[in-house]
């Protein structure tokens, strides 16, 4: 299995936590796409023949293309890969919800998306307000009951939380809202100060106070039971879904999967090497080198490390031996040794998983097992 990604990086405004790279340059978007057609054919060998079985418009605000942006780019598809193979493909829209129009969805209904991921981040307008969200509470909920009504049974949201002033109440009611609505995927962030975001510049300045990491917890010890006990699971550290509707295309991110990244600053990677275009919101993205690094054994046992264990399966011992060797086998296992007495790890059907308790420690966890001269 293979999936391949889109990075439609425009916007019509900038939310204050974002590093993601975007632009609010909407006048660059027909060249920009006609860029992503000639790299999709530049790069149809990257995958070696691998069938597709998962497509990914990101961003940015992939719902700012067109139903004829988008036919231009799936016709480019069809002609590059072939997708006989693919009894059945997931094939997302990340979109804002108030893109998500009667006249928007009757204009995309022929296109083959079959997944609706909504970057509704709260249910709060005050919230919304302070992320400089372009959205309501009441248009996210309108977005989804349209979603639904044109035909889409798979819809996803995003959540944040650790926002400052929020309260754990407050926090509550945004899961018990979502809970309450008829979605198959959820994924929850905690709000992150990146440099160079509007916000971190307010946190420095002192204009804002970050959350405590006591509330913080607690915060994703409430997404947890609420979202357990109204029928999700929770399949990787961030995510959850309704039985069947794990995410296929992010999961291919942490099983270890190939995917092909088309579009300004849009990774990919192929089992021997890692690479990432640059930055630059316009069609000239395309004129530049790709960066791009060779996976040598250390950096691949690492990213197995790291990937597997964000998932609730873990890691699989005996993939771990087969790819990697005894010797790396036995330092994962020796290093995790007193997370196995502890009680924030634990094998089960020889797979090494974080506990419950150990999810909240993960990064700290992935730093001691992953090793770099060994």
């Amino acid at each position: 299995m293979a999936g391949i990604y889109f990075h439609i990086p425009f916007c019509k405004t900038r939310c204050v936590y974002c590093d993601f790279f975007s632009s609010t340059h909407e006048k660059e978007k027909e060249n920009y796409v006609e860029a992503m057609i000639c790299e999709l054919h530049a790069r149809k060998d990257y995958l070696k023949g691998q069938p597709i079985e998962t497509v990914y418009f990101g961003g940015g605000t992939p719902s700012l293309l067109t139903a004829e942006n988008f036919e231009k780019i799936f016709n480019a598809l069809y002609a590059v890969f072939d997708f006989s193979s693919s009894s059945k493909m997931e094939i997302t829209l990340e979109a804002n919800p108030d893109d998500i129009t009667p006249e928007y969805l009757s204009s995309i209904r022929h296109l083959p998306f079959n997944r609706i991921s909504l970057g509704v981040q709260s249910f709060n307008d005050s919230e919304l307000k302070f992320l400089n969200r372009r959205h309501s509470a009441q248009t996210a909920i309108r977005a989804m009951e349209l979603c639904r009504k044109y035909g889409y049974g798979n819809i996803s949201i995003d959540l944040m939380y650790g926002l400052p002033e929020q309260s754990l109440r407050t926090w509550e009611k945004n899961i018990r809202q979502a809970s309450r609505l008829n979605i198959q995927h959820l994924s929850a962030y905690h709000l992150i100060y990146e440099e160079g975001a509007p916000l971190f510049e307010r946190l420095t300045s002192g204009l804002i106070q970050a959350v405590d990491e006591e509330t913080s917890v607690r915060m994703f010890e409430r997404l947890i039971d609420l979202l357990s006990d109204a029928g999700f699971e929770q399949y990787e550290i961030s995510n959850f879904a309704r039985p069947g509707h794990h995410s296929r295309h992010n999961s291919s991110y942490w099983d270890g999967s190939h995917y092909l990244g088309i579009g300004a600053s849009a990774h990919s990677y192929n089992g021997i090497s890692r690479q990432w275009n640059q930055k630059i919101a316009n069609a000239s993205y395309l004129t530049h080198q790709p960066e791009i690094e060779i996976t040598n054994i250390c950096m691949a046992y690492n990213d197995f490390i790291i990937t597997r264990l964000r998932t609730m399966k873990g890691i699989d011992l005996e993939e771990l031996h087969s790819l990697f060797g005894e010797e790396r086998e036995k330092y994962c296992l020796q290093q995790a040794q007193k997370y196995l007495r502890n009680g924030l790890l634990e094998i089960k059907n020889n797979r090494l998983a974080l506990k419950k308790k150990g999810i909240f420690l993960s990064d700290g966890i992935m730093t001691d097992l992953i090793c770099c001269n060994k």
